[in-house]
């Protein structure tokens, strides 16, 4: 893998996306912010306190973590498969000095930069809101990428097996889902049943999520092993997209 020509692939998909991007936003953006609006202020009506934390406030860092989980995952699923598959956008750049694992590492980066972008931009939503009350915030950005990675590995490697586009039903649906209501963003993990918080422990989006809950109430120290737990599982799966998809491009 040659990292220059692997920012040249991010570059592409940069280009489309500053072109296209209005058809996204609403998936990307709008949709964390309604969760926000319809959970935290309807359902925040009748939960008052988490953990002495105003519901709002305390499911506001946990929709930072989702809106970065999905943009990654939709982009390294839906959109790399529709690349590689429909529009041969991965054949036309294979036709070039580009080798398999350079694309796949400009892909890769390019789901991590959607996650950054987007968590970013509900960052910026919250604080408007009054619902931040440290500006330790913003140290979230960097892991924004790293989970970004690790989400964009996991998506990417089933878009690897994934038969046709449909199959994509199963991943959102049996493992995303899941994820997403399961890893502590609308109620803490320790209220499950033991079984169920111990898988989360294993999951991306819990530690995410302990971590943008920490740095919002300025808090470091309680979630270094979250940290630590992002990037070397970040560093562990990276061989396996790379692999798969040099597999299923290479025939």
């Amino acid at each position: 893998m040659r990292i220059k020509r692997a920012l040249s692939v991010w570059r592409r998909h940069l280009k489309v996306y500053t072109k296209l991007y209005k058809s996204s936003i609403a998936l990307n953006f709008v949709e964390p912010v309604l969760y926000l609006a319809a959970m935290g202020l309807g359902l925040g009506v009748y939960v008052k306190e988490i953990n002495g934390v105003p519901y709002v406030n305390f499911i506001a860092p946990g929709i930072i973590a989702s809106s970065s989980m999905f943009a990654a995952t939709y982009e390294c699923s839906y959109g790399t498969f529709v690349r590689m598959t429909f529009q041969k956008t991965f054949d036309a750049i294979l036709a070039t000095p580009v080798n398999v694992d350079d694309l796949i590492a400009g892909e890769l980066i390019w789901g991590a930069s959607k996650s950054l972008l987007y968590g970013t931009i509900i960052i910026i939503v919250i604080a408007v809101l009054g619902l931040v009350k440290s500006p330790m915030i913003l140290l979230v950005i960097p892991m924004l990428f790293i989970s970004g990675i690790i989400f964009s590995e996991i998506a990417m490697m089933f878009a690897a097996f994934a038969p046709g586009i449909d199959s994509f039903n199963y991943f959102f649906t049996l493992f995303m889902t899941p994820l997403f209501l399961f890893s502590g963003i609308f109620f803490p993990v320790e209220t499950l049943p033991p079984l169920i918080s111990k898988i989360a422990f294993f999951t991306p989006l819990y530690h995410l999520v302990n971590i943008c809950r920490a740095f919002s109430g300025g808090q470091f120290l309680i979630v270094k092993w979250d940290i630590v737990w992002l990037v070397a599982v970040s560093v562990m799966l990276a061989p396996y997209p790379l692999r798969l998809m040099r597999k299923r491009l290479i025939k």
